[in-house]
């Protein structure tokens, strides 16, 4: 944000910075010594919130005190995410203050007693935490305040109203501008890297921004940065749809509803992601983006994240509203979520399946496909281009005579060169214990083993699923094989599949071999 301050010549409190290289994921945060003399002149203590500033940048960071000597008393730290959004060097001499009182924070206790809130307040909180003026536990408050069916409906259109205006927005010449989501909640179901290409190369715009893994073992974000570069800013993203009708960035680096960013920050951990902030989330990004008509996947199953037909079509109902309020025009699909899409989960591994189905190899995921040509058709018929029912065959047809295969790799070529996904050092498969019909497949946990694997963080973590639901099992039949990049991962994540034996269920009994 803009600096309106005293000068550095006159400020009492000004400390010199040194970089530690410390990572706290984007939490801002500050580093003194315990006997800094401003911070005993200040009153500070662990965890106070403290303006940080240079002559034209200031941030606001949370305090954590260093009690060694690894910190002169003079000299200041910050955290690497601080680091960067002050724009700071080695050697700065920063100004520490107090930061001004955060008026917004009562707008966060009222929805805590149960108020409802409106434009005003959410703009307030929104334009709060989008400046960094949070800390993680004011935001924590807030996520608490808006979970578990909170958000009454007006509320959601003002909190997704509020999340668009605190970012930038993209504006395209083209009339239509193409979008699709997926809700999430089931592993795999890569189907935007095939959806892209797809629409792209039937001459519709699709400027695609997606998120990284939030309680998931990848993002589209997080298996398209094993291809090719994703955090591209906005004038690169551009260059890209300009050149090629389409683009997979991550939506973090181009700054399209950043708070949202932020409240991932703290739902990942939580492992929150409730209704009203889903499609707040969701439609902000759209909106921002520049989207028209977006096409929203909505995958239905026991342990997917939307459990019954009755949720999905209550969600449906919500995007509808809260879209055609925010100017989006919307067709919310829903599909099977009862097993994974795919075979792969984590972010290689996902990769690998579409680049299979996009090659066109005899072995290519057949649900991928399909549920990629699914949403293809369904966005397709939306934006006009086809006309109703006539979709699918025509977006079978762009897939299979190579034209989204070759717009793919030009897309990556134009983000910044393609490559191959990496690959595991280590791996281990697990087995059926007994034969059987397979009849249930646990999708959450079964997305805990790829994650405690190594998933999303170790691009090449994760599982690969070698069964269905139906397939008829012989005694150590292979279920998953387990892929890690180090031993330890590796055994973590088998340690937890052993102690959950009935992440499939075949027949009446259990499934896995127990781990030695």
């Amino acid at each position: 944000m803009t600096l309106h301050a005293q000068s550095h010549d006159d400020a009492p409190n000004v400390l010199r910075l040194r970089r530690l290289g410390i990572d706290t994921y984007q939490e801002p945060v500050i580093y003194m010594a315990a006997d800094c003399p401003v911070c005993r002149s200040e009153g500070w203590e662990a965890q106070a919130r403290i303006a940080v500033t240079l002559p034209e940048r200031s941030i606001i960071a949370t305090l954590n005190v260093i009690t060694g000597a690894l910190l002169a008393p003079d000299e200041a730290s910050l955290s690497e995410s601080a680091w960067v959004a002050l724009g700071a060097r080695d050697g700065d001499r920063v100004v520490l203050s107090h930061p001004k009182p955060l008026v917004s924070l009562s707008d966060v206790r009222a929805k805590l007693y149960g108020r409802e809130l409106d434009q005003a307040s959410f703009e307030r909180v929104i334009g709060d935490i989008a400046t960094g003026r949070y800390s993680a536990i004011e935001l924590t408050a807030f996520v608490a305040a808006c979970a578990g069916g909170r958000l009454s409906l007006q509320e959601t259109i003002a909190l997704t109203r509020a999340m668009i205006g605190v970012g930038d927005r993209l504006a395209w010449p083209a009339p239509v501008v193409a979008d699709k989501h997926s809700v999430g909640g089931l592993p795999g179901n890569r189907t935007t890297m095939i959806v892209v290409p797809i629409i792209a190369a039937s001459g519709l715009v699709m400027p695609k921004t997606s998120s990284r893994g939030i309680t998931s073992p990848a993002g589209t974000a997080d298996a398209m940065e094993t291809l090719a570069p994703v955090a591209l800013d906005l004038p690169a993203m551009q260059r890209v749809v300009d050149r090629e009708g389409g683009c997979i960035v991550w939506g973090g680096a181009v700054r399209l509803s950043p708070a949202d960013d932020v409240i991932i920050r703290i739902e990942r951990p939580l492992d929150i992601d409730s209704e009203g902030q889903l499609v707040a989330s969701v439609l902000s990004k759209k909106a921002a983006a520049g989207a028209t008509h977006v096409v929203i996947d909505v995958p239905i199953g026991p342990s997917a994240k939307i459990r019954t037909p009755e949720s999905a079509e209550s969600l449906g109902a919500v995007l509808t509203v809260v879209g055609q309020a925010v100017g989006l025009t919307l067709d919310v699909v829903h599909g099977d979520g009862a097993q994974p899409i795919g075979r792969g989960i984590g972010p290689a591994l996902e990769a690998r399946d579409v680049l299979s189905v996009l090659r066109g190899e005899a072995g290519a995921p057949a649900d991928l496909r399909e549920r990629a040509l699914v949403l293809s058709g369904r966005l397709l018929e939306l934006a006009g281009a086809v006309t109703s029912g006539q979709g699918h065959a025509a977006a079978a047809s762009v897939l299979d005579d190579g034209r989204a295969w070759r717009k793919f790799q030009a897309i990556c070529e134009a983000q910044g060169g393609m490559h191959e996904p990496p690959r595991a050092r280590y791996t281990h498969t697990l087995v059926a214990r007994s034969g059987g019909t397979l009849i249930d497949i646990d999708n959450r946990r079964l997305a805990r083993v790829a994650k405690l694997a190594g998933a999303p963080k170790s691009a090449a973590a994760g599982l690969e699923l070698h069964v269905r639901l139906g397939d008829t099992l012989e005694p150590d039949s292979p279920l998953i094989t387990v892929h890690a990049q180090s031993p330890g991962e590796l055994q973590y994540s088998l340690s937890y599949a052993g102690e959950n034996l009935d992440l499939f269920r075949i027949e009446n009994s259990g499934s896995l071999r127990p781990i030695p």
